[in-house]
């Protein structure tokens, strides 16, 4: 087993990148960013949405301080949740309950999509992330300085290999340069409970800055038995050296939460919304196993045919409802960056980081009973459940560096990004005593009594890149480079429980020329256009849950050689304008999406038929977006965002024999939305504040042929508070509300969580929460 702590590799890499000679200088809109982040720690920031003036790309930015008008602790995917084209969908309000937060952008799943924090690759964010983690987990919500969204074509610096349709990027508030701090508490709906601290140390006798803060979230479940937890420890110092700085954060989280079932069509017709596993109710739970068992639907041989073969109530089958399930995970992730001028006109930059997660994914399921099921003597580990884990261990270390050159009209900016991932994975089960449950599912489990596999993968990723900004004219400026991505996949197993589990062998994805290339022209000081190409390529997951080693050995042994990575080429051009009041952005886009992956049979049956990756055609993605913030009057101002999207499959889904194995050509791509609409009102005195805020959205299917459905949603959200002030201790002191899904609309949130089948109904939908309210107090000092 590997020691829980940044030692070794990691640390060695940190102290390497410190003397890294190639590095960054903030490419334009990565200064954008950088200078919210300080603005956001000073407090002082005055557009709260940049629509990237003097870019060449679809790129928005948003301060951190639109986080403080969600509810607490709300996920800072929040942040970017109002911008055009954007889903965001999460079954609990804060949009932080990660088995079922998913975000798409112009068609592309999170998968899909970069993140990063502080320049440190945030992986692919998937449930079971094998390369990264969830932004919520990588920082506390307080802590976030600003966000950029890019909808299309991602920054060519951006550190991430699966950045097909977007990136966005997170960066932490700066430290502030005066003594201080932050405390703030807030109350609500299931028992809701937050605080959160942050000490500011201010500016010290090196002229160092540095913070650290700690948050603690509970709540229970909205619907059915359990709890939500996370605690989080964020710790950033900033060191200034001459016209450079040395500035290095650690960030610890601890997230334990419980799960809501997973539902179909089908079943919320039959058991409503409501509807949820039976935790807390240990004998209907062993009953409904026990049914399952006697009609054979178990697959499990019954042992007590007293049960019968009817099950309780309304329930039809053992996958209606099981006792529990849920999400443990552990993580430290930190970096260091030093920045430094070389001379007048060279800027380098290196970001070395670590990551270390410790995670278990926990079902308590009817399908493998616990080892002494059926001993009439035993009275432990005999119950006709047993706990089934999916059990992560990841260790990541990395170099992001960069220096840009300024050299007459041209900016040329160069650099790499390097990763080292160890990556355990493995499958156990843990026994249950039939009287009662003895283990408790926000721990850790020890002990299994079976683990089916476990297997080690190493992934190593090089990413070069070179760029040139050329300001042609005070009107005219064009960019262009290309990046170089490689990535090497090995898998080897370590346990199988047969010789059909196991997984060993490598498989690499390179692109040696991924072009960027880009304009932009203003019309006036006010007025500008701009058009952008990009090639972006996704490589492939190391995981024995997903991508080509959740194949079995013959799956993957037929695919290696000559399955192709996925590719997308997005073109995309736009107006920006802005008056004295109003500032917008019309833009179009056209994405051809190639060599889409999909797991379809390979071989034929007598060889076992395994299920296997295999490249199944292209996806067209065409759409139109608008966006805009108006000041329309004193205190009042308004943001609305629009966007169209007409995204299909262009060919059907064939097998590995070139079988049609679903009609998909012409069809639209899963959970996308055709028409996507926000809009708020905000209004702000000083004193009193407060944003009503609209999100509509058309149907979206969660079958690739398009037979299955869930209906438009409107949802709306309302804030509200007051700043008091005149005396010591009412100066910094709030007062706020947060009423979410205003309206109690009843609606499905996440589309995916037991991803998409081919046609027909299936257990994969959430149900969104009902109407929640939170009352928080905050005192800044």
């Amino acid at each position: 087993m590997r020691t829980r702590m940044l030692t070794g590799a990691a640390t060695a890499a940190l102290s390497f990148a410190m003397a890294a000679s190639a590095a960054a200088a903030d490419a334009p809109t990565g200064a954008a960013i950088a200078t919210a982040a300080a603005e956001a720690g000073e407090s002082s920031v005055e557009e709260i949405v940049v629509l990237g003036r003097g870019e060449t790309r679809q790129v928005q930015t948003v301060s951190g301080e639109e986080l403080s008008l969600e509810m607490p602790g709300a996920s800072p995917l929040k942040l970017v949740e109002k911008l055009p084209n954007v889903n965001f969908q999460s079954a609990d309000p804060f949009g932080s309950y990660e088995w079922s937060a998913r975000i798409t952008i112009r068609s592309f799943n999170q998968s899909q999509l970069g993140f990063t924090l502080d320049e440190v690759p945030l992986g692919d964010m998937t449930y079971g992330n094998h390369n990264g983690l969830h932004i919520s987990r990588a920082i506390a919500s307080e802590n976030v300085g600003a966000v950029e969204l890019a909808q299309g074509a991602g920054a060519l610096d951006t550190a991430s290999a699966n950045n097909l349709g977007g990136t966005l990027k997170y960066v932490s508030r700066d430290p502030s340069s005066t003594f201080g701090g932050l405390v703030a508490g807030t109350y609500g709906t299931e028992n809701t409970l937050r605080g959160f601290a942050r000490l500011e140390s201010g500016e010290l006798a090196t002229g160092a800055r540095g913070y650290l803060s700690y948050s603690y979230n509970t709540a229970d479940k909205w619907k059915g038995e359990g709890e939500q937890r996370h605690q989080q420890i964020n710790f950033k110092l900033v060191q200034p050296i001459g016209e450079g700085s040395l500035t290095g954060w650690v960030n610890w989280s601890k997230r334990r939460e419980q799960d809501y079932q997973d539902m179909s069509l089908e079943m919320l017709s039959r058991l409503g919304n409501s509807w949820d596993n039976v935790a807390g109710n240990w004998p209907l739970a062993v009953q409904i196993a026990e049914v399952g068992n006697n009609t054979g639907y178990t697959g499990v041989t019954p042992r007590f045919p007293s049960f019968g073969t009817t099950y309780p109530g309304p329930i039809t089958s053992a996958d209606d409802a099981y006792y529990d399930a849920a999400g443990l995970r552990d993580d430290v992730l930190g970096a260091i960056t030093l920045r430094l001028p070389v001379g007048e006109a060279v800027d380098v930059k290196a970001t070395v980081y670590g990551h270390d997660n410790e995670g278990q994914g926990l079902w308590f399921t009817p399908y493998v009973p616990s080892p002494n099921y059926g001993v009439l003597t035993a009275t432990t580990d005999n119950a006709p459940i047993s706990i089934r884990t999916t059990e992560y261990d990841l260790r990541r270390y990395g170099v992001v560096a960069a220096a840009t050159w300024r050299v007459g009209q041209h900016a040329i900016n160069a650099g790499l990004w390097y990763e080292d991932n160890d990556f355990n994975q493995a499958r156990r089960y843990y026994g249950l005593n039939r009287a009662a449950p003895q283990r408790d599912s926000l721990k850790m489990q020890s002990d299994p009594f079976r683990t089916d596999w476990e297997y080690d993968f190493k992934t190593t990723t090089w990413k070069l890149f070179i760029q040139d900004t050329w300001t042609i004219s005070d009107k005219l400026t064009v960019n262009f480079g290309f990046a170089s991505l490689k990535v090497e996949n090995e898998g080897e197993t370590v346990i199988a429980r047969t010789a059909s589990l196991e997984k060993n062998g490598k498989i690499e994805a390179e692109e040696n020329f991924l072009p960027q290339g880009g304009a932009r022209y203003a019309l006036s000081e006010d007025s500008e256009l701009f058009a952008n190409y990009s090639r972006n390529m996704r490589a492939f997951p190391s995981s024995g849950t997903s991508g080509p080693f959740s194949a079995n050995q013959a799956g993957f042994l037929a695919i290696k050689d000559k399955l192709k990575p996925e590719i997308s080429d997005t073109f995309e051009a736009g107006w920006r304008f802005r008056t004295a009041d109003f500032q917008g952005v019309l833009a179009a886009y056209h994405v051809k999406f190639k060599d889409r992956l999909f797991s379809v049979p390979v071989g034929s049956g007598i060889v076992g038929n395994p299920s296997a990756l295999s490249n199944v055609g292209a996806v067209t993605a065409k759409g139109f977006e608008a966006v805009g913030t108006w000041d329309f009057a004193e205190n009042w101002s308004a943001f609305a965002s629009y966007a169209f999207n007409d995204s299909t499959y262009d060919d059907d889904t064939v097998d590995g024999n070139g079988v049609v194995v679903a009609r998909t050509e012409g069809k639209t791509t899963v959970d996308t939305p055709e028409h996507l609409f926000k809009a708020e009102l905000a209004y702000d005195n000083g004193g009193f504040f407060g944003r009503f805020s609209l999100n509509y959205m058309t149907k979206r299917f969660f079958t690739y042929e398009n037979d299955r459905s869930v209906p438009s949603q409107m949802l709306a959200d309302l804030s509200v508070g007051y700043r008091f002030s005149g005396s010591p201790w009412l100066d910094g002191l709030e007062a706020q509300v947060n009423i979410s899904n205003l309206f109690d609309e009843e609606y499905i949130s996440t589309i995916n969580s037991n991803g998409f089948p081919l046609r027909g109904d299936s257990q994969t939908l959430l149900v969104g929460s009902p109407q929640q309210v939170f009352f928080t107090l905050r005192k800044t000092f």
